[in-house]
C-alpha cells in the first residue's frame, strides 16, 4: 500500500555534517524507493541560525538545506521550519500544514518535531531514537523531557533494549529494536582504496556523560583513551576525522604520540559526497563507540558503519551488544579489548579479500534499506 511518510530529522541545524546527513537521507531515500510518498521537515532553532542575527532565508543552514535537498530530489517536498513558529524555506507552513492533515505516518527522529498543529491529525507517530540508552537515561531516569509524549509508537537502533543484560529502562513502553538502513543504490562496492588506514568519523564528546545508580555511561572519548596505544601495536595507519575542541589538549597530545592522525571532519565529511567519499576510499573502519553504549549493552549499531559495509569495506567495531543480533566474524569483527581489537586487525591482513565481500553481503542480507524499512512499516502495523 502507497502511504504518505512525513520524516523529520535533523541536517541543517548544525550544517556541514556529512555523516549526520547521511542518517537522515537513508529514511528518506529508503521510504521512497518503498514507492511511498516520503515528506521531509526539518526544525531548526532560531538561536542555531548561522551567522548570528541573520534571516531564515540567508543562513548558512537554509543554503545547506536547498543544496542537500535539491542534490537528492526533495526540493519539492521539504521544509526548513523555525521552531514554534510558520517561518520556513522550501515548502510552505501551510502546506505542510495540508500534507500533514493527509499524512499516514510520521517518523519522527529524536522527536524533533514538535509543532502539536503538524502532529494532532496523523494516525501514527513513530519516536525514532538514534541514541540509545543516553536518550531512555535522560527521560526516565534523569527526568529530562525528550519529549516522547505525543507519539504513538516508539523505535530504537538500540538492538538490546528491553533485553535482559541491557541496563537500560524502557519506561514500560514497548520499544521495537530496528537496524540503521543502507540505500545500497547509493553506497555500491567501492573499486579502489584511496586512503589506506583504518578510518572513522566521530564525535570526541557529542555532550556530557551521565552517572546513574553507580554507572559512569560515557562519550567516546572514555572509550578512545581505553584504545590508545592501538596504533603501536600494528602497522596500519589509523586516521579520525574527529571533532573534538582544540582545548583538549591532553588527549590530543595522546593521541597524536600514538600514532593516532587526526583530519579535520568538516574538511574530509562536510558534505554527503565528502562523507562517502572518505568513507568509500578507506581500507576499512575502526569503530569506536560510546562507552555508555558499551556498558548498557543496548546494541547500538551505527549507522556509518552500515556505509562502510555496504561499500564492501570491512569494520572492526567494539561491541555495544550488536553481536547477540548481527553475524560477526566475516566482514563485520567485534572487540571488547585492545587485544581483541589487535587480533581483529591481524585477521582483517590475512583475509582482507574476503572480509570486503562478506561486508557487502552482510550489508545486502541485513542493513538493505527495503528490508529495514518495509519491517518497520509492517511492525508498525501491527503493533497495539
Amino acid at each position: 500500500m502507497r502511504l504518505t511518510v512525513l520524516v523529520c530529522g535533523m541536517i541543517s541545524a548544525v550544517p556541514y555534517q556529512g555523516g549526520a546527513t547521511w542518517a537522515v537521507l537513508q529514511y528518506l531515500l529508503g521510504f521512497k524507493r518503498l514507492g511511498h510518498d516520503v515528506y521531509f521537515v526539518d526544525p531548526v532553532a532560531r538561536t542555531a541560525l548561522q551567522p548570528d542575527g541573520v534571516s531564515l532565508a540567508d543562513s548558512h543552514n537554509a543554503r545547506y538545506f536547498r543544496a542537500v535537498m535539491t542534490e537528492f530530489g526533495f526540493e519539492d517536498s521539504s521544509a526548513l521550519l523555525v521552531d514554534s513558529s510558520r517561518e520556513s524555506v522550501g515548502l510552505s507552513y501551510d502546506r505542510l500544514a495540508h500534507i500533514a492533515s493527509r499524512t499516514d505516518v510520521l517518523v519522527n527522529i529524536s522527536g524533533l518535531l514538535i509543532d502539536e498543529t503538524l502532529l494532532e491529525r496523523i494516525p501514527i507517530r513513530l519516536y525514532l531514537d538514534l541514541d540509545p540508552a543516553f536518550t531512555q537515561l535522560w527521560h526516565f531516569a534523569l527526568g529530562i523531557d525528550l519529549r516522547l509524549a505525543g507519539h504513538t509508537h516508539f523505535a530504537t537502533v538500540g538492538l538490546g533494549i528491553g533485553q535482559s543484560d541491557c541496563t537500560v529502562p524502557t519506561g514500560g513502553l514497548q520499544w521495537l529494536r530496528t537496524l540503521p538502513p543502507v540505500v545500497l543504490e547509493y553506497w555500491s562496492v567501492a573499486q579502489h582504496i584511496t586512503l589506506d588506514a583504518l578510518t572513522t568519523v566521530a564525535n570526541w564528546r557529542g555532550y556530557g556523560a551521565i552517572d546513574h545508580d553507580g554507572t559512569h555511561y560515557g562519550q567516546k572519548a572514555h572509550s578512545l583513551r581505553k584504545l590508545i596505544d592501538l596504533p603501536e601495536r600494528v602497522t596500519d595507519r589509523f586516521v579520525l576525522a574527529l571533532a573534538i575542541h582544540p582545548h583538549e589538549a591532553a588527549d590530543l597530545d595522546r593521541l597524536t604520540s600514538h600514532r593516532w592522525e587526526l583530519v579535520d571532519p568538516a574538511a574530509v565529511a562536510g558534505s554527503p559526497a565528502a562523507y562517502r567519499a572518505f568513507v568509500r576510499g578507506s581500507r576499512a573502519e575502526i569503530g569506536v563507540a560510546k562507552s555508555g553504549y558499551v556498558i548498557s549493552r543496548c546494541g547500538w549499531f551505527s549507522d556509518r558503519s552500515a556505509c562502510y559495509l555496504a561499500s564492501g569495506r570491512p569494520v572492526i567495531a567494539q561491541d555495544t551488544g550488536f553481536s547477540n543480533c548481527l553475524p560477526t566474524g566475516a566482514g563485520l569483527l567485534r572487540f571488547d579489548t585492545t587485544d581483541e581489537a589487535q587480533a581483529a586487525i591481524e585477521d582483517l591482513h590475512r583475509s582482507y579479500v574476503h572480509h570486503a565481500r562478506a561486508a557487502r553481503g552482510l550489508a545486502e542480507d541485513w542493513l538493505d534499506s527495503d528490508k529495514v524499512l518495509a519491517t518497520l512499516l509492517e511492525h508498525l502495523a501491527a503493533a497495539p
